[in-house]
């Protein structure tokens, strides 16, 4: 469209557009089709598609927008190509997801593995850092599973969908509080200090001391808090 073809004032062409009016039923017309076509597709896709999604799902399913919008709204397209497009997509992740189950190898680089953030009690730094994830992010995953102290923690791991896999240490001992730093009130109704214990406030290691050890021997960081339990 030229430039003096352009006025604020035709409201024909903003709500209709170029295309005769009688191309709105069509539109309507293309939808309803495409619309039943794309719930046999994600029927066809499995049940997989209503849950948490891999990386290689969510690719489909964005790529599941693009190709229907251009059936359903370009006059000069017709509904052949998109119902083509979908059948690849869904042959697409059909021949992967295949692929993936014969090969182990073929699977961690399809979907990705799991990765271990947590373990003994104790954050693994440098799996977060990789992760681009921070303590905040950590801490909010184990407080929505009403896990409020790390050292109760035997092992975090984030998956490859994107989950938190949670797996409890059944003996209490002393660690770093998870709670809100800023809510300091609700930490005193449901944990106490631990006796003679410090935790370092950066990775969770934890020492039966009366004072601050310095250094941690695991992270190297120098800020320690009071452990609770």
């Amino acid at each position: 469209m030229k430039k003096e073809e352009i006025f604020l004032n035709d409201w024909e062409r903003i709500l209709i557009g170029n295309a005769p009016a009688e191309f709105l039923l069509e539109v309507f017309i293309r939808t309803t089709l495409i619309y039943i076509l794309l719930l046999v597709i994600l029927r066809l896709l499995g049940k997989r598609m209503n849950g948490q999604l891999t990386n290689l799902e969510m690719a489909v399913m964005l790529t599941l927008g693009a190709i229907v919008s251009p059936a359903m709204q370009l006059p000069d397209r017709g509904l052949l190509s998109g119902v083509l497009a979908l059948l690849c997509a869904l042959t697409f992740l059909r021949v992967t997801n295949l692929w993936g189950f014969r090969s182990n190898k073929a699977e961690q680089v399809i979907q990705g593995t799991e990765t271990m953030l947590v373990k003994d009690g104790i954050i693994q730094l440098h799996t977060m850092a990789k992760n681009r994830l921070s303590h905040q992010q950590v801490f909010a995953a184990l407080r929505n599973k009403n896990v409020y102290n790390l050292s109760k923690v035997k092992r975090l791991y984030l998956e490859a969908y994107g989950m938190f896999s949670i797996y409890e240490d059944e003996q209490d001992r002393p660690g770093l509080s998870i709670f809100p730093p800023n809510d300091p009130e609700i930490q005193t109704i449901h944990q106490h200090p631990a006796e003679s214990s410090v935790a370092c406030n950066n990775c969770g290691y934890t020492v039966r001391t009366n004072e601050a050890p310095g250094t941690c021997p695991n992270c190297k960081a120098k800020q320690w808090v009071g452990a609770v339990i």
